[in-house]
This record gives C-alpha cells, structure tokens and sequence, in this order.
C-alpha cells in the first residue's frame, strides 16, 4: 500500500481522518466508524484497518485519561474489555476480515445496525449489577468479533455502556477505553498476521495528524453546534454510507 503513488487517494485519505476526528472531537466517538466506512469505498478493509490503528489508539487514550480516576472503571470493565481482545484477537487471526466482497458488506451492515441504533429510539434496558459479570464478557467478546470482521468497533459494546447508566463523563472515559483495547488487539491481530508493516505504519502515522486536528476542532465546536441536529446528521450519513458498502460489496 504506497500511499504517495495517488495524491487523489492520499488527499482522500486525510481528508477522511480530518473528518473521522471532527466527529469524535463533537460527539466523543465516530473515529473508527467514519474512517472505516469512508476508506471502505477506496480500499479492501484490511488495509483501511491498518491506518486506523494510531489515529484510532491516540484520540482514545486522549480521551479515557482525560476522565475521572480510571481504576473503579477498570475493575467494573475489567471482563469486558478481557473478551474485547480475545474475540479480536479470534477474528483476526481466523481471518473475518480478508479484503473485500463479504467484508465490505460487513463492515456496511454494522453501519446500517448502528445507523439504526442512533436515529431510532432504540435502548437497551438498564443492566442490573448482577447480570454483568456474564453480560459483560459476552458483549465483549461479540464486540471484538464485529470488530475483527468490520474494523468498526461500536458494536455491540456503545449500546451495552449506555445500558449500565454511567454519567456522561464517565460513559465518555468507558467509550474511549473499550475503543482503545479494541484498537490494541486489532493492531496486535494484523501484526502478527503481516498487515502492520513498514508502509502500513507510515500511513497510519500520517493518517494521525489530520485526525487529531479534527479532534480539536471538534472540541472547539461541541459548544457552538447542537448535539441533536449533529447526531441526526452523523447518523444520517452512516446510513447512506452504510447503504453504499453493502451495494458495493454485493457486486464486487
């Protein structure tokens, strides 16, 4: 993958993470998903995944170390995130995202799914405290298989950690810590398997500038612009682009 034989593309491509990181610096996720969706129409999956991996693991990390004080977080997620990484780790190495055709109609219906989630008025019920300890590791574990297959990593795991009613700075600082071990076992699956090598870590590198300056703007703008019309607009356009991937991938 030479980023720099195809400006058009390697315009395309910064222009995506510049967009990816506008959205998560507004609404506190949206990176993988934007940048998986919109790489997803210019390249087979894996190789969109394998830019992912620092913009991914660098606004997270930003994100769950600039919340309250992380070890209660982590002893209540602590099974959770654990199956994250194992069904990562399971569906990379089983091979569930292989290139195009059958995973870029993956990676489409996961978007639709969450495209879905968010417009429509869809909750889970609250988890009670006692069903965690065996609901949380099988969240985890279905949200690393979507993740090894998609390369998005959102579902079922952004449902779940709104279902167990956390306030909003803790829901943010859990959002980001899933989305941070899910980066770390997607990167360490694409690895050992060859799929983060030399040039895939220049474009990731690359690909971390234009994300971390749309992150500040999107901050700067979470003030200025309602959350709701953002939302319906955000989501609105993961069902287009959604819609695309799975026609896309139908006919290749």
């Amino acid at each position: 993958m030479d980023l720099l034989h195809s400006l058009p593309t390697l315009g395309a491509i910064l222009g995506t993470f510049l967009l990816a990181g506008l959205v998560k610096g507004v609404i506190g996720l949206g990176l993988p998903t934007i940048a998986m969706g919109l790489l997803g129409t210019l390249m087979p999956p894996a190789e969109a995944a394998a830019l992912l991996v620092l913009p991914s693991l660098v606004t997270n990390f930003w994100q769950f170390m600039g919340g309250p004080a992380l070890p209660p977080l982590l002893r209540r997620l602590g099974p959770m995130l654990a199956a994250v990484a194992l069904g990562t780790l399971a569906g990379v190495w089983a091979g569930l995202l292989p290139g195009r055709g059958g995973a870029t109609v993956g990676l489409g219906a996961a978007l639709l799914a969450y495209a879905a989630f968010g417009l429509l008025p869809l909750r889970l019920p609250a988890v009670p405290p006692r069903a965690e300890p065996w609901a949380g590791p099988l969240i985890g574990l279905l949200t690393g298989l979507v993740t090894a297959a998609t390369g998005v990593f959102v579902l079922p795991a952004v449902p779940y950690l709104h279902a167990l009613g956390l306030e909003r700075d803790r829901l943010v600082q859990a959002l980001g810590l899933s989305f941070t071990v899910s980066t770390l076992a997607l990167a360490a699956g694409l690895a050992t398997g060859g799929g983060f090598g030399g040039n895939a870590l220049g474009g990731s590198v690359l690909a971390l500038m234009p994300a971390l300056a749309g992150m500040a703007l999107g901050g700067w703008l979470r003030g200025r612009v309602a959350a709701t019309t953002f939302r319906r607009c955000f989501f609105g356009g993961l069902l287009l682009l959604g819609a695309h991937l799975v026609w896309q991938g139908v006919g290749a």
